[in-house]
């Protein structure tokens, strides 16, 4: 891997992580096109504890809140939707590997994702008309157990690259009437644990991933990736709460399309 490479899939880490558009199905993407041989899912956990760092900075307010005071309801929620993913991870550990150094199914992953985004946002206006001032939608102290149960069921699935991580945590807020505000930041706080985790399944191997793409490229991957994630986290909290998800589905729609073309027919990226 090249300096300008771990560079381009650094900022589109960074990009892409917090926009509901899944990062690890665009640096599977780009990885193949670039024709990168170097292990995908190392790299992508490494770029991914540098976004880690983005959405501390963003969010240190709601973290410190729950340093504060670690036995709350919102503490315990976070443990509840985590869990999912980590048996997940666990489980399906040899599969998921094999679907990262593939692209046979990347693009229908990609139309899952928009397939979520345009029913969560439809679900979530309908929800909004039947209940002035969107009174009626979950808050943080209205939020119960099994909301956060499902919302993890949905990241578990997302694990795989294509569905989208936040998008899909999101969907799952919006699915169970969480408030638009709390359920981005909900998703955001998720993926502190999930990165850790994968971050902690991998670390043995950090040295061997170090050996074959070398500490510059890294370097400059990590950097650009946590860069980029700042402005990142900020422009998608903006976005929840002012606007709609349908251009995240159209994007996701067409570049899924793109890639199923291009993966059964026309060869011309991949």
């Amino acid at each position: 891997m090249t300096v300008l490479e771990a560079l381009i899939l650094g900022v589109v880490q960074g990009i892409t992580e917090f926009l509901p558009v899944s990062s690890s199905g665009h640096l599977v993407l780009l990885q193949k096109i670039f024709g990168i041989g170097e292990p995908a899912l190392l790299f992508d956990i490494l770029v991914h504890t540098a976004t880690l760092i983005a959405v501390c900075v963003v969010l240190w307010k709601d973290i410190w809140d729950i340093l504060k005071k670690i036995i709350q309801p919102l503490t315990l929620y976070i443990i509840i939707a985590t869990i999912p993913a980590v048996i997940a991870a666990l489980v399906f550990r040899k599969q998921i590997n094999g679907v990262f150094s593939s692209t046979s199914l990347l693009g229908f992953f990609f139309l899952v994702t928009s397939a979520l985004l345009v029913c969560s946002e439809l679900f979530s206006r309908k929800a909004a008309k039947t209940a002035a001032d969107n009174k009626t939608a979950v808050t943080e102290k209205k939020m119960k157990w099994l909301d956060a149960l499902i919302i993890g069921i949905f990241q578990a699935v997302a694990i795989v690259p294509g569905i989208s991580r936040s998008g899909a945590t999101l969907s799952a807020g919006l699915f169970r009437g969480l408030k638009r505000d709390f359920a981005v930041r909900f998703a955001f706080l998720l993926s502190i644990p999930a990165i850790l985790g994968a971050l902690v399944l991998q670390v043995k191997d950090i040295g061997k991933i170090t050996e074959s793409i070398g500490a510059l490229p890294l370097a400059v991957g990590f950097i650009a990736a946590a860069v980029t994630g700042f402005f990142s986290v900020k422009i998608m909290l903006k976005i929840v709460r002012e606007r709609s998800l349908f251009g995240f589905a159209v994007y996701t729609c067409v570049l899924g399309l793109i890639v199923i073309i291009d993966s059964f027919g026309t060869h011309f990226f991949l």
